[in-house]
């Protein structure tokens, strides 16, 4: 068979000559996602990926009924650029939404959930080609469209030359043996594809709406896919739709690199500082005595009087502007103070940036910067209800000449609670804006739901859920979780059969916990009260982690025990945990094993890769059955949330979870239920207290250019 007919051929360039090359103004072509869940071009990949960073929702009606007819039906597609040269993607591929594939309405249809994932092969010289490797259908019970593959392609000026080779077992001979493909750039906003699948010849067409017209959202195309001479499919055309947009506007990739090292800058002679103290030096100047004393006599004799030398009442002066500035801002326990050398000294507690402490503490340094400029240094301690977290130390110019120049600085990172300067002179006896006794309620959805099952392609119970959590004293809280059902699919309804996992109304929990700092960089947190797992239990939660200097390893030990209220039975879990944050790539490592909640034994892993203040996780596990799947975290909270007033806060969820798995090493697929699952709570360690696992000196030293950022957006 010729890999391309006369007529296609005589199609493509008919329509060719009615557009003009010179409208492309540039050689970039736009990379899009095929019909099978991969970066390329209708049913075969290409060499590229989707960025790194970035994530795509697609949809396309072409489908491949169980890998031997070509139908109308639906395909849904989510796509993310986990890090460089990577992609992962999961299919959903349905002949209906709805229709029970166990009653006759559902006879010979598929509803199949698989996963797919690609790696373009570093270290060619991108001026000579790309080199990909990828498989399709991954590891789940039923391996309909199984492939693997091989793609290199070759950019020349608009164009894009794609071939490689493939292996499958589909019946309709789709992507088993050599395939090739060429894209043609016609405009920024047209692409011409044609390609050989190894079995059929396919053209498309693909508009693209530029993000710059969807409010900078992201982009938005449109495909036609309008030509095969395929033997087994029921219609010649298909057609799809696609929006592609980044995770996390605060994605470190998004950020200027500052320069490595530290240069020799001149002294800002226009500091608000030094102008201030320039003016307090000439008011005493044209003093000629003060009671009695000449000015000459007080700087020369300062023991012989009660007099505040200049330096003294200018520091006292800034020190409380600077006081004043943070309050206005929002952070609560404020304590300030100075020294004789004009180090300065701030301690604080960050209820605003409930996203990310490193953007508190990016504005806190910042304010420092506005009211000192000179060689002093800062030391800024971050705590939460007490517990101190955080102490991060450096020279006020060096940090000042970073703001303003992007040269970075030199910090000193310390867990915990770091070493206090000597003969500090406090601004106030005691701190400033208790976080006690004030009520912060989350506000967020609380969602269960199946993907691809008999039912439909996509079930779901959602509710709103609210928790209200009140600090009581040095690392102690209450916490109350309530949720009511805002809608919810037919097969959650009772006696049908997702019941037992609807969300359920009222009240979810109800705990009171108290946290301790030790020595060592160790943690403890225990919690004890009420918690609804399906069934309503009295329970107590005891968590102690260990987190290394850097902030790299991380232990967590965690026991549970819970009785049931109404009836004469318990449960409990215990398991141990293992945390690898590799900073500088945005990717964390993470490990449990154990015993879980369904009293099933065995382990847990999950790799994140974080883009900003989301992130995607890939995970498996092995306890009773074996499962893996995809996760992602988002924030539903604005990136600065409102100030604690004195009858509270209302803030959005800041990490909120969702995760799709399915069945390995299995001849089926049937549904899992809380497999290597503990309780979720609200209220723990790493979420309440450690900032998602990234409250260390190796995050803040790979996210410099975001503490400058925030302290530049919200000064």
């Amino acid at each position: 068979m010729p890999i391309f007919k006369a007529p296609l051929i005589k199609a493509l360039i008919t329509s060719s000559t009615m557009l003009s090359f010179s409208a492309l103004a540039d050689d970039i072509l736009t990379n899009h996602r095929s019909f099978t869940g991969f970066t390329g071009l209708i049913n075969t990949p290409n060499a590229q990926v989707l960025e790194q960073g970035m994530m795509d929702f697609s949809y396309n009606n072409q489908l491949d009924l169980r890998a031997r007819t070509y139908l109308d039906g639906h395909n849904f597609i989510f796509s993310a650029g986990l890090f460089e040269g990577f992609e992962a993607s999961g299919l959903i591929a349905s002949s209906s939404m709805h229709d029970n594939l166990f009653y006759k309405e559902g006879e010979g249809q598929t509803r199949d959930l698989s996963f797919n994932a690609k790696y373009q092969i570093p270290y060619i010289p991108k001026d000579w080609f790309s080199v990909a490797i990828g498989a399709r259908d991954l590891g789940g019970a039923a391996n309909n469209y199984s492939t693997y593959y091989l793609s290199a392609s070759k950019q020349w000026h608009n164009f894009r030359l794609s071939a490689g080779v493939s292996k499958s077992d589909t019946e309709t001979g789709q992507m088993n043996g050599p395939f090739a493909g060429i894209e043609w750039q016609v405009l920024p906003w047209l692409s011409l594809q044609a390609e050989h699948d190894a079995e059929a010849v396919n053209a498309a067409a693909r508009i693209t709406i530029p993000k710059e017209l969807l409010y900078n959202l992201g982009t938005f195309t449109l495909t036609s896919r309008f030509y095969s001479n395929s033997d087994f499919a029921e219609q010649e055309s298909f057609w799809g739709i696609n929006f592609t947009m980044p995770f996390s506007e605060q994605n470190k990739k998004q950020y200027t690199k500052s320069a490595p090292v530290i240069a020799a800058v001149n002294h800002n002679e226009n500091s608000t500082y030094n102008k201030n103290k320039r003016v307090y030096k000439s008011n005493y100047k044209t003093s000629k005595t003060v009671n009695g004393y000449s000015q000459k006599a007080i700087l020369n004799n300062q023991s012989n009087t009660n007099k505040p030398n200049v330096e003294t009442k200018l520091l006292n002066t800034q020190i409380r502007k600077l006081k004043k500035a943070l309050l206005l801002d929002g952070f609560e326990n404020i304590r300030v103070a100075f020294t004789r050398k004009a180090d300065v000294f701030v301690e604080f507690e960050n209820p605003i940036f409930n996203r990310n402490d490193i953007d508190a503490i990016g504005l806190v340094i910042g304010r420092i910067t506005e009211y000192f400029d000179n060689n002093s240094q800062f030391n800024v301690q971050l705590s939460k209800q007490e517990i101190p977290l955080l102490t991060l130390k450096g020279s006020i110019k060096e940090y000042k000449t970073f703001i303003e120049n992007g040269i970075m600085p030199k910090l000193s990172i310390e867990q915990g609670k770091g070493k206090k300067p000597t003969g500090l002179v406090w601004v106030g006896n005691r701190a400033n804006n208790s976080p006690y006794f004030k009520p912060r309620v989350t506000i967020g959805p609380a969602l269960s739901a199946t993907y691809a099952t008999e039912m439909g392609v996509y079930d779901y119970s959602l509710a709103l859920r609210a928790d209200v959590h009140i600090p009581l004293w040095q690392g102690a809280g209450i916490n109350v979780r309530a949720q009511t059902r805002v809608a919810e699919t037919e097969d959650f309804e009772q006696n049908k059969p997702f019941y037992n996992r609807k969300v359920q109304n009222g009240i979810d929990q109800a705990v009171i916990y108290q946290t301790l700092a030790l020595p060592y960089n160790i943690y403890n947190q225990t919690q004890f009260g009420l918690y609804r797992e399906y069934y309503d239990h009295y329970g107590l939660i005891n968590e102690t982690a260990w987190q290394s200097e850097t902030g790299r390893h991380a232990i967590n030990a965690k026991l549970a025990y819970f009785e049931y209220k109404n009836y004469l039975h318990d449960r409990d879990y215990h398991t141990l945990s293992y945390r690898y944050n590799w900073s500088e790539k945005n990717v964390s490592f993470h490990a449990t094993a154990g015993k879980f909640w369904e009293e099933d034994k065995g382990y847990k892993l999950e790799s994140r890769f974080w883009f900003g203040d989301s992130y995607v996780s890939l995970f498996m596990s092995d306890t009773e059955v074996q499962q893996a799947g995809i996760a992602f975290s988002i924030p539903l909270t604005p990136r600065k949330d409102m100030k604690v007033t004195k009858y509270g806060q209302v803030t959005g969820n800041k990490a909120w979870r969702h995760k799709v798995s399915t069945r390995i090493g299995e001849s089926h697929n049937q549904l899992l239920n809380k497999a290597a699952y503990v309780t979720d709570t609200a209220i723990n360690l790493n979420r309440t207290f450690f900032n998602q696992g990234r409250l260390s000196s190796s995050y803040v030293n790979s996210n410099m250019a975001r503490l400058k950022e925030a302290y530049l957006s919200y000064k």
